[in-house]
Parts: structure tokens; sequence; C-alpha cells
């Protein structure tokens, strides 16, 4: 693997070191367990002269080591930590398996494969994100006060890193440093594409995380809402990555629901944010207001699909809608963090029939005419959409229908049905949303995929 990857417990040729270091803990009245004391990092160097690489050791001090001995219990017996230590060096080696006919995580409770389609999907997810979100980034202090070191968690594939490093270098800024953590090693080497890149392997549910406080001003944490359970486990995380950020650093969370409902006619007025605005008319999509008119999904394949990931995904304490929930969390956190801000959006999965309703009474005889043989639009039943808008919104179904795929076993399972059952439902709904002979049916009642982000800075302690 390209990059970097971590471990807990240094090689046989360190032995030395770390018997030095037990005899200090001996006459130290804070002995530390010695298996997560230390934390070791192998970094792969291409030699610019003979190509080959050096591995060597970072360790990790100062206040990351004291972070550890607040993390650990005093009643924990060395035995247990040992095996702890070696499982998860066993899940870092070998973090895969085969489920279903698809690569899944091992011991892991996340229920999405990590297979090429799958990895595709979140591109294709991100890509959208960034597009109808207007950039990589939406804080504005990010923008204000440039980061020098980025941290993405949970990165996946990496792509979030490289394009939020494609977005600074068009502005001339191309010396940030991207860190990428996950349990995986699925993202490729970005130092090859000229990024200033660095990848951490760790399984995320492990505290602390391998870094020094304060170490970064820009912390990503993007479609995380199947990683960490509601509730303690997520509050835990989110306190352990503001540790990591420094004072008048930003946090950022991009999240979609899992969920689909309906936009209603008559959303609410335009947003006096000109940008937001802009990239609103030129994706043909909606801010989300607090006054925006949402229904329950109308079309019956959503409503059924809806009902049975809310089931599966409660059974394991995910949140199916985590977009309604992110703001509150961090304004829970009123003394680590300020300037809370966020942008939520609404993505029609395809032409809404009020919205079609709408173009043919507000546009003259003459209108609907230069329109109709306007080869760079849609076709006149379809109203005023441009093939990029529709282009944009058949994706966004594309993504919400291969989510449904991805959760397929989880799905089955709550649901009762079995592998021919489910195979008939889904040819059904596949002939109802992407029929070729009514590009107007997808998804004509309203539906919608909801994304958002939200941001906030750092505040000094007082």
């Amino acid at each position: 693997m390209d990059g970097m990857a971590f471990a807990y417990w240094g090689p046989s040729p360190y032995q030395e070191l770390m018997q030095k270091e037990k005899l200090r803990r001996k006459t130290s009245p804070e002995a530390l367990d010695p298996t997560s004391n230390f934390i070791e990092r192998t970094v792969s160097i291409d030699s610019a002269k003979s190509g080959a690489s050096e591995g060597f050791i970072l360790p990790r001090h100062g206040t990351m080591e004291s972070s550890i001995r607040r993390a650990n219990t005093t009643g924990s017996s060395s035995s247990s930590s040992s095996q702890s230590e070696a499982g998860h060096r066993d899940l870092l080696n070998q973090p895969y398996e085969l489920r279903h006919g698809r690569r899944y995580l091992r011991e892991l409770p996340y229920p999405l494969p990590v297979d090429l389609p799958e990895i595709q999907r979140q591109n294709l997810r991100t890509l959208l994100s960034c597009r109808v979100l207007g950039r990589p980034v939406c804080s504005p202090n990010a923008a204000k006060d440039l980061p020098e070191k980025v941290l993405e968690v949970g990165c996946g594939s990496a792509y979030w890193s490289a394009a939020c490093h494609d977005y600074y270098a068009s502005l001339g800024h191309t010396d940030i440093h991207f860190t990428g953590l996950d349990v995986a090693p699925l993202a490729p080497n970005l130092g090859k594409q000229g990024v200033n890149w660095t990848f951490v392997q760790h399984d995320l549910r492990r505290m602390p995380l391998p870094f020094d406080d304060e170490e970064f001003d820009l912390i990503m944490l993007k479609d995380l809402s199947l990683v960490l359970p509601i509730g303690a486990p997520f509050q835990h995380f989110l306190d352990e990555s503001i540790r990591l950020l420094r004072v008048g650093g930003t946090l950022e969370i991009w999240e979609s629901d899992h969920v689909i409902r309906s936009l209603m006619p008559h959303p609410p007025p335009m947003s006096k944010n000109v940008f937001d605005q802009r990239i609103a008319d030129q994706t043909a999509t909606f801010l989300i207001a607090p006054g925006t008119p949402f229904a329950p999904a109308q079309n019956k394949f959503f409503q059924r699909a809806n009902a049975w990931i809310t089931d599966a995904l409660d059974a394991r304490k995910l949140p199916p809608t985590p977009c309604a929930r992110i703001a509150q969390v961090l304004y829970q956190e009123p003394e680590s963090l300020g300037d809370v801000g966020m942008k939520r959006v609404a993505i029609p999965l395809g032409e809404l029939r009020w919205e079609r309703d709408s173009h043919k009474h507000t546009r003259s005889n003459s209108e609907l005419d230069a329109l109709s043989n306007n080869k760079g639009k849609a076709k006149l039943g379809d109203g005023a959409l441009t093939q990029d808008q529709l282009a944009l919104r058949q994706t966004a179904l594309l993504t919400v229908l291969q989510m449904i795929e991805s959760l397929e076993p989880l799905l089955k399972e709550v649901s009762g049905k079995d592998s021919v059952e489910w195979s008939h439902w889904w040819a059904m709904m596949m002939a109802d949303l992407l029929d070729p002979s009514d590009s107007s049916k997808a998804a004509s009642t309203g539906e919608v995929l909801e994304v958002g982000a939200w941001w906030a800075t750092k505040l000094a302690a007082e």
C-alpha cells in the first residue's frame, strides 16, 4: 500500500527502545499500558535518485501522550489490552471479508459494502454535493483563513481530498497538506497526482485518534452517519475531532439523508445569499429553509424502501435522516464551537410535476416555441430544464437507487423477502422510475434527495 500504514506496536528491530520505555514506566507513578503508549507509523518515501523505499518510525509524544494517558482505565489488565491490540492489528492487516457476493469491512457494523460499485456511488454523491453546494468547502472561515493542514476522517477513496486540493490549487494555494484517516486502505496515493498527501490507517472507534492536540486547521467529517451509532459514540467522536482542531480552525460536516421525502409546491422565496441562490438557479435545486414544505414520499416504491431503511437503521441505532440532527449536535457545544452555519439543498430526482405545470403557465407561446426548437434544452414537455440540470437530477436518482442496492441484504431481512421476491420488486421499481418511454415519469411527485453542509469554528478555552 502506498502512503502510510498505522499500528500501535513496534516490530522486533525496535525492542531495545521499548525495553527502555518499560524501565522508565516502572519508576513512573503514572504507569501506562505498554501496548497503547506509543504510536508507530511506517512511512514509505520514494527516493528521488533510486526509487527505493525507506521505512522509519515517527513516535507520537507530548499532548498526544497525555491524551492516551487520560483514555486508559486504571483497572484494565495488560493481558486484555494485548488481546485488544492484537485484534486491532489483525483488523488493519485484513480489513475485508466477502458477504452476499460483495466485499465488506470485517468485524465492523458498517452496513455498506466497500467494493468498486459502492466506491463509485460515493464518489458520484461527493461530486454531486460539491456541485450543488458550490465548492468542496462551504465554511466562510475556511475561505478567509486558508488551512495549512487538512484532515478527512473516514476518507474512503479520498475523492473529497482530491477535489478540495484542486479547489485550493485553482485559487493559487498548492502547499496545503491533506491527511486521510480510515480503517481500510481504499484511497490511492494522491501524492502521485501532485497532492501533499498522507494516509493513516486506524479504526475510528478506537479513541484517541493518532494525532496531537490542535494538529489540523480544517477537519472534514463526510458521510459518517452510518459509521458511528447515535448517542455517546458519536459524541465522543465529536469531542475527539474538536481536540484535533486548532483554535480558530474549521470543523465541517457533510451528510445526506438515507430516506426520501417529497418537496411540496411553492417552496420559500429566494435566498438572500447571492452565491447560494446563483448555484441553486444553475443546478435547478432548492435551498432548504425552516419553512420549506415537505411531505412523505408519494411514490409507492420509495415509500416501501423508506420504511425498510428506517427499520434496518433503527435496529442498528443509526439515523435514517442525519440532516435533521447535525445542527443540534453542533449547537450543543457552545463552549467549544462557534459561528455555526449550514446549507441544505433538495435535489429533485426527476422533473417535478408542479414545476412543469408552473413553466407552462408562466411562459408565453413564443417562449415555448423557442424552447421546443432549442437543442441545448430539455424537450418542451419536460419544462425549461437544461440537459445539464436533467443530468444532475438523474445522477441523484442513480445514487439513491444504488444506495438501495447496496443495502439489499439488510432490506431483504427486514422486509422478509426472499431472493426471488426481492428481484421481482426491484425490477418493478426500476421500470417505474427509469421508464425510457417516459422521461418525465421518474419521481414526478416531488421526491428529492436532501444533502447538506454544516460548519463551526473552534473557540479558545476560557
